[in-house]
């Protein structure tokens, strides 16, 4: 159940690249164990919102940002360790990029950078990472198996467990359902009503049918603003707040 703390907040967020704006003042809170839905048609700041998170905006030699932007209280701006954040902020890509190695490697990677060594404690968070993202059953006996040689489904779920490794307390998902069938989203949908239980989930989706399924609450961008953030139920309705949400929810335009 959402609760009334926060986890994220986002206070006059403002992004720039060089004459372009991506996003505009935009200010929104985000509880702890909550699913929050990303809506809105392409450019509109959604996949610059995900990186502000994390501060992966920062690979972008030419942007410039302006306000906010707080995980726990801590302004993440001032943070000085950006690694630790990217381990609390997991990110998982659009489309699956697996690192050339071994399913087993791909998802004790993390964990071995981070420090740690022995076998029997790599063994246990490969196999909890990739139950988590529903793919234990399907890979436990060719972990040894290069990770790009699997379907995209299961890349998709790889790059999950993957990201899982480091044990977020964020999770942001950036169109993870473009390259993957009806049925595999699905499933990666039930995934993320069970992590929900351990962590905040940000998820940017151009299905607007998906945020309608799983989120919590909905926050709808169009051309780098906010035009309105509330209850999923409500975004969906017939009397959102604003006209410009309902014309977008129900295919008016977009």
């Amino acid at each position: 159940m959402v609760t009334a703390q926060k986890k994220i907040e986002i206070s006059r967020l403002t992004v720039r690249f060089g004459s372009k704006t991506a996003l505009k003042e935009v200010s929104l809170d985000v509880a702890p164990n909550e699913i929050l839905a990303v809506i809105g048609p392409a450019q509109s700041g959604k996949t610059t919102l995900l990186k502000v998170l994390n501060r992966t905006l920062e690979t972008s030699g030419d942007a410039v940002m302006e306000g906010t932007v707080r995980i726990d209280g801590e302004d993440i701006m001032r943070s000085r360790n950006v690694y630790d954040l990217r381990r609390k902020v997991g990110m998982v890509a659009p489309l699956p990029v697996g690192l050339p190695m071994s399913i087993y490697e791909n998802v004790a990677f993390a964990p071995r950078q981070a420090g740690i060594e022995p076998r029997r404690e790599l063994d246990a968070i490969v196999e909890r990472c990739l139950r988590q993202a529903a793919l234990w059953d399907e890979v436990k006996d060719r972990l040894d198996s290069l990770g790009s040689k699997l379907s995209g489904g299961q890349q998709q779920r790889l790059t999950i467990a993957r990201a899982l490794s480091h044990q977020p307390e964020i999770l942001c998902l950036d169109e993870f359902s473009i390259a993957i069938d009806p049925v595999t989203t699905h499933r990666i949908e039930d995934v993320l009503q069970e992590l929900r239980r351990e962590m905040t989930i940000l998820l940017v989706t151009n299905l607007v049918q998906q945020a309608r399924r799983i989120a919590d609450r909905t926050a709808f961008l169009l051309n780098g603003e906010l035009v309105e953030v509330g209850p999923t139920g409500r975004i969906f309705s017939d009397h959102p707040e604003q006209q410009k949400t309902y014309d977008y929810v129900h295919g008016i335009f977009g």
